[in-house]
């Protein structure tokens, strides 16, 4: 049994996987909280983009530096930094004055989501680093300890989007963000008091300029990643949503709640379905018995492929012009499907990360990697609101066909030999 494969590495494996749970569970429902409440306070759709940019700017620079503090302090301090981190974002929220004009909301509310976005990337880091170091050498273990919990994570925030919708409609802004705040803290200190062993604790050597590879298979997978969110964002983050509440509600305060209700089951049917596609990559790719290079050489074949579906949607929803039940109803089948394909490419580039990396800079790998992940949520977040205001869902979706078409040409670029 190697050492990677101990009991006690497996049990580390569990509680890092409990803490993102908690974390990802807040996350979605406090993404649905902001998006849903200030739509409902006449935010228009850039608006709504500028209050998610500073929480995916501060991934970018989280990530940089998450990867060198985790390998200079361990894992398990940037681990608790980015729960106690959100907690403190979840109760500067609950400060929000309704009495404050649209522009100090939105600074405010920046500020706060940026808080966010560094704790978000501060426990994703953490998670994915965590695996690689935790997983057993042999049979595939690596692709299927980080599928799992890639697809759980997704899976969990899923059920965070509806939580939201559900606690906005219910309990309204306020009480909402207090309550997952005293629920997160709770888990803190479980955590902490229980966490076993397993995870390394630092090294006083490490230098933040190792944070930048120099593999290049590292840096044109970093590259795919970057155009893959975006073109998942694009949509998601604002157009769907605001499509989806001008279609369904009839303006009425119960006709605003079954509004809420229904796009937060949406968003969280969407994450739950790419969270369990994602569990079962391995399999769908037939992962143990192709080897690696086969896998490296499908990462371009799956994002060209998944460029397709945005482009078909655009069109159609543009030549049918006004929204109809039939319309909404192959949009919704549609995103779906996407949603199925983008799983599966998300699942390998999160393998392939931590096939290309090394034990002893696996952190920095990561980080720089989650990095370009952040760069591309907060490219996709611009343009979602951008084209939205510009073209409505079909700018949205034609924009991210242009965007996977460039995640497939950086993917074509990816070494089979160099690996």
């Amino acid at each position: 049994m190697t050492a990677s494969a101990r009991p006690e590495g497996f049990a580390a494996y569990v509680a890092v996987t409990a803490a993102y749970w908690a974390f990802m569970l807040t996350d979605g429902a406090l993404r649905m909280l902001v998006l849903l409440h200030f739509h409902t306070l006449g935010f228009s759709p850039v608006q709504l983009a500028y209050l998610f940019l500073l929480y995916e700017l501060a991934g970018i620079v989280t990530n940089l530096s998450a990867g060198w503090i985790a390998a200079r302090f361990g894992l398990t301090a940037t681990l608790y930094a980015g729960l106690g981190v959100q907690i403190v974002a979840l109760l500067a929220l609950a400060q929000l004055d309704p009495a404050w004009g649209i522009a100090a909301s939105v600074a405010f509310v920046m500020v706060v989501q940026g808080l966010s976005g560094v704790a978000k990337d501060l426990a994703k880091m953490s998670s994915k680093s965590a695996v690689k170091l935790l997983a057993p050498a042999q049979g595939g273990a690596l692709f299927r300890w980080v599928a799992v919990l890639t697809g759980s994570k997704n899976a969990v925030k899923g059920l965070g989007f509806l939580l939201g919708a559900a606690l906005l409609a219910l309990a309204g802004f306020v009480p909402a963000v207090l309550s997952m705040a005293g629920v997160l803290a709770v888990i803190l200190v479980v955590i902490v008091l229980r966490m076993p062993s397993g995870l390394p604790v630092g090294r006083k050597g490490a230098k933040f300029t190792e944070v930048f590879s120099k593999s290049a298979n590292v840096n044109w997978l970093s590259a795919a990643r970057v155009f893959l969110f975006g073109a998942r964002d694009v949509w998601f983050v604002v157009g769907i949503p605001i499509y989806f509440y001008a279609v369904l509600s009839d303006g009425t305060v119960a006709g605003n709640r079954a509004a809420f209700f229904m796009i937060g089951s949406f968003m969280a049917g969407w994450i739950i379905l790419y969270g369990a596609v994602q569990a079962t990559a391995p399999r769908i790719l037939r992962a143990e018995a192709r080897g690696d290079a086969a896998l490296i050489g499908q990462a371009w074949l799956w994002a060209g492929g998944l460029a397709l579906l945005p482009a078909a949607l655009a069109l159609l929803v543009w030549a049918a012009g006004a929204p109809a039940p039939w319309l909404t109803a192959v949009v919704v089948v549609g995103l779906l499907l996407f949603g199925a394909v983008f799983a599966v490419n998300s699942a390998l580039h999160s393998y392939l990360i931590l096939a290309f990396t090394r034990a002893e800079r696996v952190t920095m790998d990561v980080g720089f990697y989650y990095m370009a992940n952040a760069a591309g949520r907060l490219l996709g977040t611009l343009l979602s609101g951008l084209s939205y205001q510009l073209g409505g869902l079909p700018a949205c979706l034609g924009t991210a066909s242009v965007m996977l078409a460039l995640s497939a040409l950086a993917a074509r670029r990816l070494d089979p030999v160099a690996h």
